[in-house]
C-alpha cells in the first residue's frame, strides 16, 4: 500500500465519529499493532534535565547545619537587592509599572523579541556614538539570565566549547553544559584587582571554541576593569576570531573613582552580544526583563545570528508585556538621586565590610569597585580544622548564624562572596560575629609564631 494513504472503513454500517487512521510506511497506526514496542510505562528524564547543574543549589542544599538559634540569622549569601527592605526601587519606576497596568494596552501577546516601541527606547538609551544601536540591535527577553542563555544557544552547539571566568557566576556553567556545551575556565587574579590572566585565557582558545564570556563588572568579585584591560581582553578575541558575550547586568553600577566602560564601545572589529537588565540597576530583580544587544559594525554576524535571536526568543514569546509597557518611563523618570543613592550605600557598606575584614587575621579580602559583591580569601593554614572554605562557611552559619557563599560554588576554593546590600546595622552585626568566629579557630601557621606575636 501507499505510504501516506487515509483508509477510511468502508462498513456501511458506520460508526458514530469517522473511524480514520494513516498508514505512514505501509505501517498501520491502528493502536496496539504497532511493531516492535512493547506498552509499558517508562517516563525518564531528558538528557538535558539531567544535565542541568547548578552549583549553588548543590553545594547549599547539602549544608546540612543549622543556624545559632541564639543568634539572629544574617544572609549575606543572596544576591537579591530586594530581600531586607533597604533598597527599594524608585516610586517613579513603580508609578510607571502602574501606569502601564492601567492602561489596560499591555495584556496581550507582544511580538517574541518585544514591542518594537520598547526596544527603539532601549536602542535610544544604550546609544553611544562609538557603538550605535536601533531597535533592530535589540533583542527584549525574560531576564539577563535568559539574554545569557539565547546567546549561548545561538553561538554554540554540543560539543563545541565557552571561555568562562573563574571565579565567574554559576549559571554560565549550568546553562552551557545542560545544551551539551563544554566549559572552560579562564582564571581571574585576585592580587590585580580580578584582571583576567590574559595569556591563559588564550591558551584556552581552540577551532572548537564558540565565545568568550566576559562578566564586567563582575559577580562574585566586584571589579571593574580599566579602558585599557578591556582593549587587551578585545585584542585576544580579535586576534583569535572569537565573538564575545558581554554580561553587563551591573553596567554603571560603580563606585566612585572608577568608570563602566560598554565594551563594545571600545571595538568595531570584534562581534558582541551584550546582556542586560532591569534587574540590579533598578532593584527590581523579579520584574524579568533583560537585553541582548547586538553590535557586529563588521557584519560577522550577519542575519545568521539575529534571525537565529528570533527563532530561539519564540520559544517563550518573549518577556512580560507590562514590564515593557513601563519601558520607556522607567528609562527616563527615574531620577538621578536615585542611582547616586543606591550606589553611595553599597560604597559606604563595602568600605565598612572591607576594613573590618581586613583587620582579621586569616582574612584576605579583595576591594570591589562595584556591583553588589566583596570576596574575601581564608588562609586556610591558620584555619586547620577546616578542610575548606565549605566547611569554614558550615561552621560560621553553626556559630555565629551568618551565611556567607562559599566561593567554591564559583570554581574559585578558600574564599567566600559577601553580600554588600543588607542594611549597614546588619552589615556591622556580621563582620563583628566573623571576627568572633576567626578569632576563636585562628591558629598560628608553623613557623610564623614570631608574626603572630606581634
Amino acid at each position: 500500500m501507499d505510504p501516506y494513504v487515509i483508509q477510511m472503513n468502508s462498513n456501511s454500517n458506520l460508526p458514530s465519529v469517522l473511524d480514520v487512521h494513516v498508514n505512514l510506511g505501509g505501517r498501520s497506526s491502528v493502536p496496539g499493532k504497532m511493531k516492535g514496542r512493547k506498552a509499558r510505562w517508562s517516563v525518564k528524564p531528558s538528557d538535558m534535565s539531567n544535565k542541568t547543574f547548578n552549583p549553588i543549589r548543590a553545594i547549599v542544599d547539602s549544608m546540612k547545619v543549622k543556624p545559632n538559634p541564639n543568634k539572629t540569622m544574617i544572609a549575606l549569601s543572596i544576591g537579591d537587592p530586594t530581600v531586607f527592605g533597604n533598597l527599594p526601587t524608585d516610586p517613579e519606576v513603580t508609578q510607571a509599572m502602574k501606569d502601564a497596568l492601567d492602561s489596560g494596552k499591555y495584556n496581550g501577546y507582544a511580538p517574541s523579541i518585544g514591542y518594537l516601541s520598547s526596544r527603539e527606547d532601549i536602542a535610544s538609551y544604550y546609544h553611544r556614538p562609538e557603538a550605535p544601536l536601533e531597535a533592530k540591535d535589540v533583542i527584549l527577553t525574560s531576564g539577563c539570565s535568559q539574554a545569557i542563555e539565547l546567546c549561548l544557544a545561538v553561538l554554540a552547539n554540543p560539543g563545541q566549547n565557552i571561555l568562562v571566568p573563574r571565579p565567574g557566576f554559576s549559571l554560565y556553567r549550568t546553562l552551557a553544559e545542560s545544551m551539551g556545551i563544554e566549559v572552560k575556565l579562564y582564571n581571574l587574579l585576585p592580587e590585580k584587582s580580578w584582571e583576567i590572566d590574559l595569556k591563559q585565557l588564550e591558551s584556552l582558545i581552540d577551532e572548537k571554541t564558540a565565545c568568550l564570556i566576559v562578566n564586567n563588572p563582575s559577580n562574585p568579585c566586584g571589579s571593574v576593569y580599566s579602558k585599557s584591560h578591556l582593549q587587551k581582553i578585545l585584542a585576544v578575541a580579535a586576534r583569535q576570531c572569537v565573538p564575545i558575550l558581554a554580561d553587563e547586568i551591573y553596567g554603571d553600577m560603580v563606585f566612585s573613582g572608577s568608570k563602566f566602560e560598554p565594551l563594545a564601545t571600545l571595538s568595531s572589529n570584534v562581534p558582541i552580544l551584550s546582556c542586560g537588565g532591569l534587574a540590579k540597576r533598578w532593584l527590581v530583580p523579579g520584574w524579568r526583563l533583560g537585553w541582548i544587544l547586538i553590535h557586529d559594525r563588521r557584519d560577522i554576524f550577519g542575519n545568521e545570528i539575529r534571525d537565529g535571536l528570533v527563532k530561539l526568543s519564540q520559544r517563550i514569546l518573549g518577556p512580560c508585556t507590562i514590564v515593557q509597557g513601563a519601558l520607556k518611563s522607567i528609562l527616563h523618570r527615574t531620577p538621578q538621586d536615585f542611582y547616586h543613592n543606591t550606589l553611595s550605600f553599597l560604597k559606604s557598606n563595602v568600605d565598612l565590610c572591607y576594613d573590618a575584614l581586613a583587620a582579621i587575621p586569616g582574612l584576605r579580602p579583595v576591594r570591589p569597585s562595584g556591583a553588589m559583591y566583596l570576596m574575601v580569601g581564608i588562609e586556610m593554614e591558620h584555619f586547620p580544622e577546616f578542610e575548606n572554605d565549605v566547611e569554614f562557611t558550615e561552621r560560621l552559619v553553626a556559630e555565629q548564624s551568618v551565611h556567607c557563599l562559599p566561593a567554591t560554588c564559583f570554581e574559585y576554593p578558600n574564599f567566600f562572596r559577601v553580600v554588600i546590600t543588607v542594611p549597614t546595622v546588619m552589615m556591622l552585626e556580621a563582620c563583628s560575629r566573623i571576627q568572633e568566629f576567626c578569632e576563636l579557630h585562628y591558629h598560628c601557621a608553623e613557623g610564623s609564631q614570631e608574626e603572630c606575636d606581634k
